[in-house]
């Protein structure tokens, strides 16, 4: 008898699971928010994952839960603990990348470093904020935020008087969380494995390039990466997933600031956008690996396949024609390419696809990744 995983959510990080899981010979299951889904290939029932009785159903056979966004409700995780399901990563996890102020407290008492922080009420604590850090920072909302949503620059407290509005407006009350504004050199990426009997695999640190607060370019190994800060990267990426009990992928975004410290920005418990390289680069995929980790079974080579290995996000895509009429001619054009797209319609600044090369010459790697991913845009 296969093995078997559910997965909540049936985006693309679901839908890129399955080729993994079918070479393994593992089944997946998917429960997807509505039809057509990127993971509909997958998808044996379409419900609301908000719904403790519509998960508890979908994961009646099988033998692990995971996820693929961490938006999943805490009463219904519980649900799903209590009735003896295995869940990676678990509730208490999930909740600390649910609640960016959570995850910033956490951080703290596990000594991580990360810029200054502090949880605002109102408008005239963000300006003391604001005052004692040079006139300008990042204020997020806690929940929900990704993509560059629920992230705002602001040189005044007044600029965020509309989120607190909305705070008082929900009953709840609560905090913006409110960060120095880095001063960083470049953003980087690591990622880590664990699995829940504890083994944990790192794969090598990624540059990141975004653009309008979404991802656009990866590279990996990171560029220029002296062997400490691959070092401190690992380090970082080991100690948040021991010291958060994470099973699954983690992803740890970090900025190298300009005298050469790392912060963290973010946290995703799951495979990433910023691992997406590892699928062709890295000898055991960011999906697989999340496969083998929260069914517990051993960890696959993290090593480079290349000397490089380069991701572009295909964001938007024609608006002309589809996808699937721009693959001649990259195919023709740049034959080292490996394409992958999410079964989305194109849509302005929407992610459609990537595209992946890996090489022994960082410069053509470059231009071939981007050339390619360029033959899908208008």
């Amino acid at each position: 008898m296969s093995l078997k995983v559910g997965v909540v959510g049936g985006g693309q990080l679901a839908r890129m699971m399955i080729a993994p899981a079918v070479e393994l010979g593992i089944e997946i299951e998917v429960l997807a928010e509505q039809e057509s889904m990127s993971a509909s290939l997958a998808a044996t029932q379409v419900g609301d994952y908000h719904d403790a009785e519509v998960v508890l159903s979908f994961a009646r056979d099988v033998d692990v839960i995971t996820f693929d966004h961490e938006h999943v409700p805490q009463d219904v995780l519980s649900a799903l603990v209590d009735a003896g399901v295995a869940v990676h990563p678990g509730p208490a996890a999930l909740g600390i990348a649910q609640d960016k102020l959570v995850m910033r407290a956490r951080l703290a008492e596990l000594g991580m470093p990360q810029p200054d922080w502090a949880a605002v009420s109102g408008t005239a604590e963000l300006q003391e904020f604001l005052d004692a850090h040079g006139g300008r920072a990042v204020v997020k909302t806690p929940r929900g935020g990704y993509d560059g949503k629920g992230v705002r620059v602001i040189s005044a407290a007044t600029e965020a008087e509309d989120w607190f509005a909305a705070l008082a407006e929900d009953a709840r009350g609560g905090a913006l969380l409110v960060e120095e504004l880095v001063d960083f050199s470049r953003e980087l990426a690591q990622q880590v494995a664990r699995r829940p009997s504890g083994e944990i695999a790192v794969y090598p640190v990624a540059e990141t390039v975004q653009r309008e607060g979404v991802c656009a370019e990866v590279i990996a190994p990171a560029p220029h990466a002296s062997d400490r800060l691959s070092s401190v990267a690992g380090e970082i990426g080991r100690a948040i997933a021991e010291g958060l009990g994470v099973t699954g992928m983690l992803a740890v975004e970090l900025f190298e600031t300009t005298d050469e410290r790392l912060l963290i920005n973010e946290l995703a418990m799951r495979p990433h956008n910023s691992g997406h390289w590892s699928q062709d680069g890295a000898v055991t995929g960011q999906f697989e690996q999340h496969l083998r980790a929260v069914l517990d079974l051993p960890l696959g080579d993290t090593s480079a396949r290349a000397g490089w290995s380069m991701m572009v996000n295909i964001l938007g895509g024609p608006q002309r024609d589809s996808l699937e009429s721009r693959f001649a001619a990259v195919m023709t054009e740049h034959p080292a390419a490996k394409i992958h797209t999410y079964g989305k319609e194109p849509r302005p600044g929407r992610k459609v696809g990537h595209v992946t090369v890996s090489g022994d010459d960082l410069d053509d790697v470059a231009y071939q990744a981007r050339a390619a991913a360029s033959h899908f845009e208008d």
